[in-house]
């Protein structure tokens, strides 16, 4: 059964490309558009689509907002819907937001055809499509203007052990670089990342790393000993 999108931007051309695309491919649907937010909630509880791609700067009700309505509503109806956010930078502040809102993460609107479709693949099998190290540089940019954490925000549920491994996934090292440091087996460090995210209510890595931010386990340029890029 083919993926169904729903494609939302303001500008008709950018959804007239994004459509050309997308419909070159016979595994994808293009099912609506939508040129604002509120449009955008509209469609999607009309018309169920698997993926949104959410352009982020709309007048109006912004993509920010909207993802938010459209997951929430999603979620109370156990209805899964992913989005994946859209934006001209790599340092969108609005690209947080959306992560924070439940987008399954975020593309730069000249993303190469192939990449796009990969990536919209990837969020219909209900993977993450930004990499934690992407995640990272941009947190870094930003987590600076983010308010303080509260001291309640510190007691969370992990042990010492799920923690220094979320810390690691934080920025961004893999399961197998992970094991390699802390000596542990694959499947050990994979049980951990799926306790982590269940403790905290997390749906993927990506918000993970969000919470490993705000809540200040991981500090802005810090990486850990013996760290990669």
């Amino acid at each position: 059964m083919p993926v169904s999108v729903l494609l939302v931007d303001d500008q008709p051309l950018v959804r007239a490309g994004f459509r050309m695309i997308l419909e070159s491919f016979s595994h994808l649907s293009v099912v609506g558009e939508a040129s604002d937010g509120r449009e955008a909630v509209r469609a999607v509880r009309g018309l169920l689509p698997d993926v949104v791609l959410m352009d982020l700067h709309m007048p109006g009700t912004d993509g920010v907002q909207a993802t938010r309505e459209i997951l929430t509503w999603a979620r109370s109806l156990d209805h899964h819907v992913r989005v994946l956010a859209l934006t001209t930078f790599d340092q969108d502040e609005y690209a947080i937001e959306a992560l924070r809102a439940g987008a399954s993460g975020f593309l730069l609107k000249d993303i190469p055809p192939g990449e796009l479709v990969a990536a919209i693949d990837m969020v219909a099998d209900g993977s993450a499509v930004i990499s934690p190290t992407v995640l990272g540089r941009l947190l870094d940019h930003f987590v600076p203007l983010l308010p303080e954490p509260a001291p309640e925000a510190a007691q969370d549920p992990l042990s010492d052990r799920e923690r220094e491994v979320l810390r690691l996934v934080a920025r961004g090292w893999s399961n197998s670089e992970i094991a390699a440091h802390l000596v542990l087996g694959e499947t050990t460090v994979k049980s951990h990342v799926g306790n982590i995210l269940t403790k905290l209510g997390l749906r993927d890595r990506v918000q993970a790393v969000v919470y490993a931010y705000e809540n200040g386990l991981v500090r802005p340029g810090r990486n850990p000993p013996g760290a990669g890029a």
